[in-house]
């Protein structure tokens, strides 16, 4: 199998590239690739790119993904979120290959406090979430075989996330303040990229999975309640923290003012993959502390 992996540098891409690695040929790209082009900014290019190689399978973990400054690079954010899938939609399909690829519980609007379905009514409230739109419905409207993963609240030991956030907050700071009324799942990279290696070795003998899932780990939690928790983890392990125990403060969405307004429900539902390729999810609790543990190095 020949597998061609689009944003190798970042948080994902990273994991991927260990994931897939046991699968076949594995040709990894980012937009700062010299001998063929894996800027998703250059549709020409990328196109060129999955041309030029022929693979069986084109797994795209690239994106647009400032949320707050897509509301001022509309253009961009289009260009990288929607178009370039879109292009590289029509070039697998011209190849006959799949296309992997990442969206975001941003699609729709957060109302409720149910877990949303693939099914469910799609409504973004951001440029960022409309960008993911487009690029999920380009991409089943190219007739391509795919399989389209929608996450949520990634993160990864590589690179900067939440957790990490709060704990260098909570060393610089006496007090710190978290939202508390957005509720998702906290997703580890590094589950992200095992069940895609997984869903794609039975996608290969299986064309039927074609479609789109959910892919997130199991359960759910606040930014507060997030935050309180590796908190309380690194309380634990012996980490000196500025912060007083008692200092961490509850607020909603509507005391922090961002350019882009964020969905309150991010749960998803998880039962059509678990279902579709046999899959049992973690909890969101198994992969944090094990990503914690890891930036600790306890």
């Amino acid at each position: 199998m020949k597998i061609l992996l689009f944003g190798k540098s970042g948080q994902l891409g990273w994991e991927l590239q260990r994931s897939l690695a046991p699968l076949g040929e594995l040709i990894t790209l980012d937009r700062h690739s010299q001998t063929h082009c894996g800027d998703l900014t250059n549709l020409a290019g990328i196109g060129k790119t999955v041309q030029d190689f022929q693979p069986d399978v084109i797994v795209n973990a690239a994106a647009y993904t400032a949320v707050d400054k897509a509301e001022s690079e509309t253009e961009l954010a289009q260009l990288i979120n929607a178009l370039a899938p879109a292009k590289l939609a029509q070039a697998a399909k011209d190849c006959g290959a799949w296309l992997v690829h990442y969206s975001t519980d941003y699609v729709f609007d957060g109302s409720g406090d149910q877990p949303w379905c693939e099914s469910d009514l799609v409504q973004p409230l951001s440029v960022y979430g409309k960008t993911k739109l487009d690029g999920e419905l380009a991409i089943q409207q190219s007739s391509c075989l795919h399989l389209i993963f929608r996450t949520s609240w990634v993160y990864a030991a590589r690179g900067n996330n939440f957790a990490k956030t709060m704990l260098r907050l909570a060393q610089e700071r006496e007090q710190l303040s978290v939202i508390n009324d957005q509720i998702g799942a906290p997703t580890g990279a590094e589950l992200l990229a095992d069940v895609t290696a997984h869903a794609i070795k039975m996608a290969i003998k299986q064309p039927d999975v074609s479609g789109l899932y959910h892919l997130v780990a199991d359960g759910q939690i606040s930014w507060f309640d997030y935050a309180a928790y590796v908190l309380d983890f690194a309380r634990q392990s012996g980490i000196p923290l500025k912060l007083p125990e008692n200092a961490l403060q509850a607020i909603s969405t509507a005391q922090y003012p961002t350019p882009a307004k964020r969905p309150l429900n991010s749960r998803l539902n998880n039962n059509k993959l678990k279902a579709c390729f046999n899959l049992n999810l973690p909890s969101w609790q198994i992969g944090l502390e094990r990503m914690l543990m890891e930036i600790h190095g306890k």
